[in-house]
């Protein structure tokens, strides 16, 4: 398959008797495979689903009647925790404070660090004597024993790749990680899923975002929080081209809907919150070579004394790109990339890779 990378990871060690492990299930078929193919390599496997918000879809009410049923099929225990306070204070308010800066924030990886990696692992060490946790994200972890650190790599199959959401995960949670799928496409999810009578193997994909799954959009998500504040779309020529209503409804790089007509294509080039201004300009001023990120975090390796070369990735679905990484004393780096890149957004993630291997991460800061 084009689309695959050499399967080089160990995915789980070879199980021992009496070694346990506490399954994150969110009730979908990623998560519910992931269980069924522990149990299957001899794990004592018992389920965890996190209550984060109220409403539909994964990672609610729905989602936790699914975890529950599949916990029930297979004789094994199910845990909820209620995290829903966690869930509004390092999500919910981090989304909206983002969004009312002028800045379009990453929510997935600071979920993946506050809410579910770092407690699930605490809750599941200190009160179900787990040896491991587990999830359904498709990435892998690799022990190197030369520097005794726990790598986090890339999935075997590429377009289901979620590693860039994990960058941001304490490395020495990975060393209590399992990622059964890290070596599945997602066919081959429903497949086993199926294989083990999983009434999840048909069930739709979720939304990558569950804000969005429980809202219906995510700018039906924001309205909950931020009232429409009219101002000014302005040209980076100085010239006022329309009014929006709002700049927690643009996004940097956007190009459709902005309900202004130019002589050329137009994309949004800054949201300025002090004055309420959406700047935009053509699509050569979107480029830029440089980012600063900050809250950096070093996974697979420690932070190195002096600049590292690396392939950056500035989105979720975005290419990685040869770049000079110069970590800061300060917890920053500068990422100086080979070529411009198009619409580097703050508060978006910039990850870096050698290969399949994940070496860090931060926040994009400017």
């Amino acid at each position: 398959m084009a689309d695959r990378a050499p399967a080089t990871a160990i995915q789980f060690p070879a199980p021992a008797a009496g070694k346990k492990v506490v399954v994150g299930l969110s009730g979908g078929v990623d998560s519910s495979t992931a269980i069924a193919l522990l149990h299957d390599q001899g794990y004592a496997v018992e389920g965890l689903t996190l209550w984060l918000m109220k409403g539909k879809g994964q990672c609610c009410s729905e989602g936790m009647v699914d975890a529950a049923q599949i916990c029930e099929n297979m004789g094994v225990a199910h845990h909820i925790v209620d995290i829903r306070e966690t869930f509004e204070k390092y999500i919910v308010n981090y989304l909206i404070d983002g969004y009312e800066a002028g800045i379009t924030p990453l929510p997935c990886s600071n979920c993946n660090r506050m809410v579910k990696f770092s407690p699930m692992w605490d809750y599941a060490r200190d009160n179900l004597a787990a040896d491991y946790i587990a999830t359904g994200h498709y990435a892998r972890t690799r022990y190197d024993e030369a520097t005794g650190r726990t790598h986090l790599l890339r999935a075997v199959y590429r377009p289901k790749d979620q590693s860039y959401f994990l960058y941001d995960v304490p490395h020495e949670v990975f060393e209590h990680v399992l990622f059964p799928l890290g070596d599945y496409a997602k066919t081959e999810t429903r497949q086993a899923a199926a294989d083990h009578g999983l009434h999840t193997a048909d069930k739709p994909e979720s939304q990558d975002l569950c804000l969005v799954e429980a809202n219906g959009s995510m700018r039906a998500f924001i309205d909950k929080y931020i009232a429409p504040k009219q101002g000014e779309i302005v040209h980076t020529s100085g010239l006022v081209l329309g009014q929006h209503d709002g700049i927690h409804h643009y996004t940097l790089g956007q190009r459709k809907g902005l309900g202004v007509a130019y002589s050329e294509p137009l994309y949004v080039l800054e949201l300025d919150p002090v004055l309420n201004r959406v700047v935009v300009g053509s699509k050569d001023d979107t480029f830029s070579s440089e980012l600063m990120a900050r809250r950096v975090n070093w996974v697979s390796i420690a932070q190195p004394s002096g600049p590292i070369r690396a392939e950056v990735q500035i989105r979720y679905r975005h290419l990685p790109e040869l770049a000079t990484v110069t970590p800061l004393a300060d917890g920053r780096a500068r990422v100086v990339f080979d070529q411009p890149q198009s619409s580097i957004t703050p508060g978006q993630a910039a990850v870096w890779y050698d290969g399949e291997v994940l070496l860090g991460g931060g926040i994009i800061e400017r």
